[in-house]
């Protein structure tokens, strides 16, 4: 086989067709990996957590994207704060990845010593003429929305992130995430491009056949159909269930719980979706029955039928419900390769074992997690193909998918590909 030239990366750009997949260069490539790390995760604004991931003065945690790596810390004084985690003196790490509780930040290289909100306390043998004021630590930007806590690297984040905030602020309220508690948390490497996590996630058309536990709470019917394929039956209960998602949305919405969709994709620099659906069965939680597993609701919501809040952002999907919420949210780690990291919160107060059962709690979305993983690796084991040719999307089931990657290109080509 002759060896071609390496398109660019803007050429695979440009090359993707309207209604298709991306180029496969796009999935598997490092140059590309690389420019989607610094575009999508070091300029855009990406959820890193909740307020509940540090829930006390002195709780620390470190999340890592890329070759960067963010401090997110509670001070004395009950704040927030984002931080770049670098030492100021050379460089050093300061924390590993993950949640710790410290009286001050104390780098392992030299022992540079820093408060909570981030200026240098002490720094040994740097003589008394050194103006410790001049550094602190590099702050970063930090929003908290609802108790969901979003950062942005970039000296200068897309504004048009206020739209998220407005949107999500009063219907997250309800849930009082701010004091909410993780039950649990579980990290899995998928063996797939980031954007191949993504693509699985905004479909449902491999749900009938992949997603047994999650099924028994989802509406088929929600995610997309062929109307041209539905017998009379099957047309007649589509149209019962229209009928029936439409009431409940009105009703929800007389409640004072907002529940129409709204989408901020394509056209946007902010990538976001947002609407309440209707749970099939008992019509409660996502569990094996359908019904609550925490006796103990979040926040201050009443009662159990208020449906799933699904709310996604071009790196996290979330599902919110009367009695808890699990999240997922992806970190690139290679070309083929992704963290996803789940949790579940419940209310402050609810007790393990007494208001919840931690393996009826997480029993749907551990499932469902492994088993969307193991088609990631199938669907980036067949673009890394040399049969590969990019395929095209069904417009009844997957219109997200292809405004996620018109949405993709869109960005890329404002970046300079």
């Amino acid at each position: 086989m002759l060896d071609r030239p390496t398109p660019a990366i803007a050429e695979l750009v440009r090359a993707r067709r309207p209604g298709f997949m991306l180029p496969a260069g796009l999935y598997t490539r490092q140059d590309a990996f690389e420019a989607d790390v610094d575009i999508f995760f070091h300029r855009h604004w990406i959820f890193v957590g909740f307020e509940a991931d540090v829930p006390e003065p002195g709780d620390v945690c470190a999340f890592d994207v890329g070759r960067s790596s963010v401090a997110i810390i509670r001070d004395d004084n009950g704040l927030v704060q984002a931080f770049h985690n670098v030492c100021r003196h050379r460089g050093a790490r300061l924390l590993d990845a993950g949640k710790s509780t410290v009286g001050k930040l104390v780098c392992p290289y030299h022992q540079w010593t820093y408060e909570l909100t981030g200026e240098l306390a002490h720094a040994p043998h740097m003589g008394r003429d050194f103006d410790r004021a001049c550094h602190g630590l590099r702050k970063v930007n930090l929003r908290s929305v609802g108790g969901l806590l979003f950062v942005c690297l970039a000296d200068d984040p897309p504004a048009d992130f206020e739209d998220l905030a407005l949107t999500m602020e009063p219907r997250l309220a309800p849930f009082d995430l701010r004091n909410a508690k993780i039950a649990f948390e579980r990290d899995l490497v998928e063996e797939g491009n980031w954007k191949l996590t993504i693509e699985n996630n905004r479909e449902c058309y491999h749900c009938a056949g992949s997603h047994p536990e999650l099924n028994v709470s989802f509406v088929a019917q929600d995610f997309g159909f062929d109307p041209a394929e539905l017998d009379p039956a099957e047309a007649a209960a589509a149209a019962a269930h229209d009928a029936e998602f439409e009431r409940r949305t009105a009703d929800w919405e007389a409640m004072g719980y907002a529940s129409r969709a709204v989408e901020h994709l394509a056209g946007h620099a902010t990538n976001f979706r947002v609407q309440r659906l209707v749970i099939a069965g008992a019509g409660e939680s996502q569990t094996r029955d359908t019904r609550v597993a925490s006796r103990k609701l979040m926040g201050s919501i009443m009662r159990a039928d208020l449906g799933d809040l699904h709310f996604w952002t071009h790196q996290s999907w979330h599902h919110y419900m009367s009695d808890h919420a699990v999240v997922m949210t992806l970190v690139p780690l290679a070309p083929d390769r992704t963290l996803v990291r789940a949790k579940w919160l419940v209310h402050k107060d609810a007790v393990e074992g007494v208001d919840y059962d931690l393996d009826n709690l997480t029993h749907v979305w551990t499932a469902t997690n492994a088993q969307d993983g193991a088609l990631v690796g199938r669907a980036h084991k067949g673009v890394s193909s040399l049969g590969y040719v990019p395929g095209p999307y069904s417009r009844f089931t997957e219109a997200y998918l292809d405004g996620f990657d018109t949405w993709y290109v869109e960005r890329m080509t404002a970046n300079g590909f």
